[in-house]
C-alpha cells in the first residue's frame, strides 16, 4: 500500500558484488523498549548494530540480533512485530 498515492514510486537500481548484504526490516526493533531507562531502541543503533555484524555468517547474524534484542527488551513488554530480513549476495 502506498499511502501517498499521488506521488510515483522512484525505482532505484544499486550494483551488487558478491559478499554485499541487503536487508529488508519493519520498524519495530528499533521501536521496542528497554534498556536502563526504558527508551525505545531506535534506527541509530540498529544501523551501527548492522554494520557492526554484517560481515559475520548469517546464522551468527540471527544469534545476534536475537540476543541484543532480549537483553535490550528485559522485561519489557513487545510493542510491535519485528522483521528483519538479510541476503547475503
Amino acid at each position: 500500500i502506498h499511502t501517498r498515492a499521488d506521488e510515483p514510486f522512484t525505482n532505484h537500481e544499486i550494483e551488487l558484488q558478491e559478499g554485499d548484504v541487503v536487508y529488508s526490516f519493519t520498524d519495530g526493533y528499533q521501536d521496542q523498549f528497554g534498556g536502563k531507562r526504558g527508551k525505545k531502541f531506535m534506527s541509530k543503533n540498529f544501523k551501527q548494530l548492522l554494520l557492526k555484524i554484517h560481515k559475520k555468517p548469517m546464522d551468527k547474524q540471527k544469534e545476534i540480533l536475537e540476543k541484543t534484542l532480549n537483553e535490550w527488551q528485559g522485561s519489557f513488554e513487545r510493542v510491535d512485530d519485528i522483521l528483519v530480513m538479510g541476503v547475503k549476495i
